[in-house]
């Protein structure tokens, strides 16, 4: 499990490391526009329920740690489907790898 370790009083937010490669582009790429955005997840069941929402912000302090050593192979099609949630209204909300070839609703 890797985290990302976010805002001032260093809170950490555990995402599987395929996961957190993936949404390492996303928000890195809404924070080179310069773009403010909230990111969303479910904490499952594992975690008790529930839900939690954080606001990303080009000037909170935020770093990505990977628990494995090698790069994931990025899948692009999930890479778009997150970038099209950091760019609604609900903001990036954290959703499950589309299979390969998945059409996306329009």
């Amino acid at each position: 499990m890797g985290r990302i370790i976010y805002g001032y009083d260093s809170a950490e937010i555990e995402f599987d490391d395929r996961l957190l490669a993936h949404l390492k582009v996303a928000i890195v790429t809404k924070l080179r526009r310069d773009e403010k955005f909230t990111l969303s997840w479910d904490h499952g069941i594992d975690g008790g329920g529930g839900r939690s929402t954080v606001w990303i912000h080009p000037s909170i302090p935020l770093q990505f740690i990977f628990s494995g050593s090698r790069d994931a192979t990025l899948n692009r099609e999930w890479i778009e489907q997150l970038m099209m949630s950091a760019n609604s209204t609900g903001g990036l909300q954290v959703s499950a790898e589309p299979r390969e070839g998945a059409q996306h609703p329009a």
